[in-house]
């Protein structure tokens, strides 16, 4: 999906917070990780690492603060961004019923192409 010059954006949405929306050039860098509050998995920081030395790209991480839902398609339209990744946490049928799918309201919602990818399930 990505090509030589692209600009890979990282969009995290906490749930609470007291900043303005943020954005970070440096999204390895673990101070200002914890000046926001955000947890980067060291596996998905690697895979982004490798891509943006392979591929030429520019990676930007962006924070929002407040409803998944709502900041995720507001940074389709602010960004904006051409498409969108986004994970799917596999919640069962009622926690989804009582708190809403993310992914099922961002591919209703948003105004730009949404890939969702299911969570796998590891086998031991």
């Amino acid at each position: 999906m990505v090509r030589d010059g692209d600009h890979l954006i990282l969009v995290t949405v906490c749930p609470e917070g007291n900043y303005e929306e943020g954005e970070i050039y440096d999204f390895s860098d673990p101070i200002i990780m914890k000046k926001y509050g955000v947890k980067r998995d060291p596996e998905t920081l690697d895979i982004v690492n490798t891509t943006a030395m392979q591929k030429h790209i520019m990676v930007i991480s962006k924070i929002y603060w407040g409803d998944a839902r709502e900041k995720i398609c507001e940074a389709i339209d602010k960004i904006p961004l051409s498409c969108l990744v986004i994970g799917n946490r596999g919640l069962s049928k009622l926690k989804r019923a009582i708190l809403g799918s993310v992914s099922n309201y961002v591919v209703n919602n948003g105004s730009c192409p949404v890939t969702v990818v299911k969570q796998v399930e590891h086998e031991h």
